[in-house]
């Protein structure tokens, strides 16, 4: 073993199972060698962006000077595999699976019904599993009661922030997660399979599956401390690791002389989910074996951050207790910072990108970056290498410089403390804030606007002086960070009162202008108002006369984003109720039981079509989209690529290709048929072109992104994008007949006589995009005798069958289409429209029960109430309760239409509220990726909800008397966008009493999805100037 680590070879372990490479590609991530190169199928490929959480691993380092190792999650899909040099990888499946038996996360997981099409699971459990680890391992001194880890449950909430799940409404992963903790009360836990109604609480904790901390913390094993790491041989990886300053330099001075092509410098290589790379390095830099780059250090004077110090690093530095005297400043400042890093990223991103990167992203490219902030508002100095040597320079300096190259680096970070005020003789005081309202507080997502402001202020007879302000502002649609500089002058040296806040506010829209095609640029300006009306309202009306304990509390960081509503314990969810109604008819069905296969689904041993081993020789495709809609397809040109990946690419597929007796035919349904290709043009913004062949998916993924094609549109009409346009212009679709309602009594009659008539009304409701975390995927292994067998994630196997051997011109017996399960649909993965009737077939002899085409015919009833505060400042709504009934008919499963009912309402969330369905001119769809489609989050979902099931009794052409569950309740979430719609008057209400609001402006409509900048904008972008102006008109006292 010493002699191959003397050789530079790359060793780690998955899952207790050692690895050693002597060669690979330096670009390939931990995630494509699991799946694709390994047998470890449990981290899913989602969103390839590190925003979904479906590829999370424990990732675990060991440390031998401090003998000590240290545990933390991470996305596997941005993560480098060279960068894991002598680490070990833990997946779910390496915590229990089958074989050896579940985790107790696997088992609470199914036990609490948390996992429905599962694809998202192993990763959720990874999150949790990183926390829970750390929490029992960090704590020693603290000993929870048997059975339960030393997580608080706003811990275990709070670990799974930012996975994504699209089914479950993540209130029973919550509810699994809390399980474990310390403070729990387990009367607040919800359904499950451990209890009955009536155990008592010591029987309930009894009967959970048992969690022993000291059995279930082994993560690196022990062969893998005895290896002699070294560094990677950079002649077989193209991958060098430098150990100090004067190496790194030596490099990047090595690399313009030998004329290198393309240089990469690599930490935690998580800026590649924010900008896709399809560019091949020639050479890639990690700076983690830097000593000096990785530094923390705090003492009276300032904070020094090294340039690779993770996030999350710095996070829980700034938190630790220190035996130095920081003053107030120090730590005023530290408890910010540290406050408002918790809500970038999410934190398996976190846990690797470092304080560098963020900020060379910031500087270079322009990125929305919080850091950036943050160290313009504490004006922080950075220390940064280039070519030249080293340099020393204000960080709002070196924002201001053209971009950096590919050969500088950032090395570290200082942020000087000032001195205290003397409180003995002016009550001098620092007051220091930050702000970043986004649509998901806790964070995986990028903030409208975000700010952080420092003011140096001491009381006066008359008022609070002034003395400085800084006052930054970033991410509102600007190339980087920028100082209110206007502002700070206006309101430098004066003694504060409304008025003079009241012209800072006016001079605030003067400096915060974003750029034009910024969405939104009237709200974030208003929000930027927002931040300084909070920052310093409270200071307008300060008495004088009050002791030096005057600013007590003002600047002071509170508890936010956690519901303190049931008394101290900070919690992201409230308790809720559960209440399902059985049948006995048709007993054990209509009893709650757990899904089958659930805890395989936990541990990812549960096969999805990706998961399947390719066969030899697979080829892989990428389809290439129209970006246009209407438009000639002049050419496709596939651009030069490096080596690596030329020679993977074997040629595309056009509908020329189709075999001779074939059609051209893509999708089918009593709706028509949809052709596969465009032919002599395209018809929509998003139609398929080609299919790119490659021997890797990755290498046809590069080549499908990087394709260049042209287009032609003279002669052809104007696109349709519109319902308007498809008016004006008489362009109509004929649905098919059974669409076709009957009336239902005298609509005319009923108008009449009503006694509140709609004189007019027009409701516009946007699509939603269906963001199922498994993407589409399709193997297909050609067979004897001219068959295929072909393994789709459909949810309609029929309709491919169909399609498939009509596109092929062969028998449809020779199509054999198999569908084990499928990671999410929601009607995606069934057919563009919505999926039509089938006639049932009896294929056997004696069947118990072959429904009829009417079992489909029914009525769904429910009802729903929900209840929303608003912000009014920053239009963040906060939904605290819904209450829902359902009528579920007798259900077959009650744990599982519960699970469907809260799932479907927390979709109904983000339609209506958080997802953004924009396109471009052309009708093609912008907000597609984890970055700009918000859906729900655990943090965005109603506070406390509360589900009762009906069973509405027996009913004989449904089948075995059940309703369906998925879909309908999705439509009650319509109470969420009412309630906000209620709050919203309520505030205009109040402008309307202070004279600011026209009286004939009273009504209003709200748009879906209502989301901050709508709620804002409806309450008013100028809420604070009109506060205002009613103050200074109020008469003095």
């Amino acid at each position: 073993m010493e002699g191959s680590q003397r050789n530079g070879n790359l060793v780690f372990a998955v899952n207790g199972e050692r690895f050693e490479l002597a060669c690979v590609d330096p670009s390939t991530t931990l995630l494509q060698f699991l799946r694709y190169h390994a047998s470890f199928k449990s981290p899913k490929l989602g969103c390839g962006e590190g925003g979904c959480g479906a590829c999370v691993v424990l990732v675990s380092k060991y440390d031998p000077k401090l003998n000590k190792v240290e545990d933390f999650s991470v996305s596997s899909c941005l993560t480098l595999l060279c960068s894991l040099n002598g680490c070990a990888i833990t997946t779910s499946d390496g915590l229990g699976n089958t074989r050896d038996g579940y985790h107790p996360i696997h088992q609470r997981f199914a036990g609490f019904h948390a996992s429905q099409c599962g694809f998202c699971t192993p990763g959720m459990c990874m999150s949790f599993f990183s926390a829970l680890v750390n929490a029992d391992k960090g704590n020693p001194q603290v000993s929870p009661p048997q059975g339960f880890s030393s997580l608080t449950s706003f811990e275990a909430e709070k670990s799974i922030s930012g996975n994504l799940c699209r089914c479950t409404g993540y209130r029973p992963i919550a509810d699994a997660c809390r399980s474990f903790a310390s403070d729990v009360d387990i009367e607040d836990l919800g359904l499950n399979i451990f209890w009955k109604n009536g155990d008592s609480t010591e029987t309930k904790a009894g009967k959970l599956p048992p969690y022993d901390p000291s059995k279930d913390l082994v993560t690196y094993p022990e062969f893998l401390k005895s290896e002699s790491i070294t560094r990677l041989d950079s002649t077989r990886y193209s991958w060098f690791s430098p150990v100090s300053i004067e190496e790194l330099q030596t490099l990047l001075n090595s690399s313009v002389a030998e004329n290198v092509g393309s240089v990469k410098i690599v930490v935690g290589n998580t800026g590649t989910g924010y900008y896709k790379e399809t560019q091949c390095y020639d050479q890639y830099i990690d700076l983690r074996r830097i000593p000096e780059l990785s530094i923390l250090n705090r003492d009276r004077k300032g904070i020094e951050i090294g340039a690779t110090a993770t996030i999350s690093r710095v996070i829980s530095f700034l938190n630790e207790g220190t035996d130095v005297n920081l003053g107030l400043y120090g730590k005023m400042v530290s408890q910010k910072l540290a406050q408002h890093m918790e809500k970038i990223a999410n934190p398996f991103v976190r846990n690797t990108a470092s304080v560098g990167g963020n900020l060379a992203m910031a500087q270079k490219f322009g990125f929305p970056s919080d850091m950036s902030t943050l160290f313009l508002g504490v004006d922080a100095t950075v220390s940064i290498l280039t070519v030249r040597g080293r340099e020393k320079l204000k960080w709002e300096e070196l924002l201001a410089r053209p971009a950096l190259d590919s050969r500088s680096v950032l090395l570290s970070v200082r942020i000087p403390f000032k001195k205290d005020g003397n409180v003995l003789q002016n009550f001098s005081k620092f007051l220091f804030e930050t702000y970043r309202p986004a649509p998901r507080p806790l964070g995986s997502a990028l903030a409208y606007v975000n700010a952080a402001f420092l003011a140096d202020v001491s009381p006066r007879r008359n008022g609070v002086v002034i003395h400085s302000i800084r006052l930054a502002f970033g991410a509102f649609g600007t190339n980087h960070a920028i100082r209110a500089k206007t502002v700070e002058k206006h309101l430098t040296g004066k003694i504060l009162n409304v008025k003079i806040l009241y012209e800072a506010v006016k001079f605030v829209k003067l400096d915060i202008v974003p750029e034009p095609g910024t969405s939104y640029p009237e709200y974030r300006s208003s929000l930027a108002v927002s931040f300084l009306f909070k920052f310093l309202y409270p200071l307008t009306n300060v008495d004088s006369a009050v002791s030096s304990g005057l600013f007590d509390g003002v600047g002071e960081t509170s508890v936010e984003d956690g519901d303190t509503s049931e008394g101290n314990t900070k919690t992201i969810l409230s308790p809720a109720e559960q209440v399902v109604e059985s049948s006995t008819e048709y007993y054990p069905v209509g009893e709650p039981m757990k899904k089958y296969g659930v805890s395989m689904q936990a541990s990812g041993e549960a096969v999805y079509v990706d998961d399947i081993p390719s066969p030899p020789n697979c080829l892989h495709g990428a389809i290439i989209y129209s970006t246009k809609p209407l438009a000639r397809v002049k050419s496709v040109h596939l651009q030069h690529q490096p080596n690596s990946i030329a020679e993977e690419i074997i040629g595309i597929i056009t509908f020329k290709d189709i075999p001779r007796g074939g059609e051209n035919v893509g999708a089918l349904s009593q709706f028509g048929t949809e052709p596969l290709f465009a032919e002599d043009h395209c018809e929509y913004a998003g139609d398929r072109i080609v299919v790119v062949v490659a021997k890797s998916q990755r290498s046809a993924d590069v080549a499908a992104r990087t394709t260049v094609v042209e287009y032609d549109t003279e002669n052809i009409d104007s696109p349709i994008l519109t319902v308007e346009e498809a008016v004006d212009r008489s362009s109509f679709l004929q649905g098919p007949v059974f669409l076709d309602t009957e009336p239902v009594g005298d609509f005319s009659k009923g108008m009449a006589e009503a006694d509140h008539k709609i004189l007019s009304a027009e409701l516009r409701l946007p699509s939603e995009y269906y963001f199922y975390m498994e993407p589409q995927t399709t193997l297909a292994v050609p067979d004897e005798d001219n068959t295929m067998v072909v393994y789709a994630s459909t949810q309609f196997p029929e309709y491919t069958h169909s399609v498939i051997a009509r596109c092929l011109g062969v028998p449809e017996h020779n199509i054999r289409v198999k569908t084990r399960r499928a990671g999410g649909g929601f009607g995606g993965k069934a057919i563009r429209n919505m999926p039509a009737e089938a006639q049932p077939i009896d294929l056997q002899a004696h069947a118990y029960f072959v429904p009829d085409s009417s079992s489909g015919q029914y009525l769904n009833y429910g009802a729903a109430v929900s209840e929303v505060e608003i912000d009014i400042l920053t239009g963040q709504p906060r939904i605290m309760q819904s209450d829902i009934i359902y009528d579920c008919g007798q259900s077959l499963n009650p744990a599982v239409d519960l699970g469907q009912i809260e799932g479907a309402f927390v979709q109904g969330i983000g339609y209506f509220m958080l997802e953004e369905y924009l396109t471009n001119e052309d009708g093609l769809m912008v907000t597609n990726s984890t970055w700009t489609y918000h859906i729900p989050t655990i943090d965005t979902i109603t506070k406390r909800l509360n589900v009762r099931v009906l069973n509405s009794g027996h009913h004989k052409k449904r089948i075995l008397s059940s309703k369906a569950s998925g879909e309908p309740p999705l439509l009650l979430a319509a109470t969420v966008h009412s309630a906000t719609r209620a709050a919203i008057r309520e505030a205009r209400k109040q402008l309307k009493h202070w004279g600011k609001l026209d009286k004939y402006d009273s009504e209003f409509y709200l748009d879906v999805p209502a989301i901050m900048p709508v709620v804002k904008t409806t309450c008013g972008l100028d809420y604070v100037e009109k506060y205002l102006e009613t103050l200074i008109s109020k008469p003095s006292t």
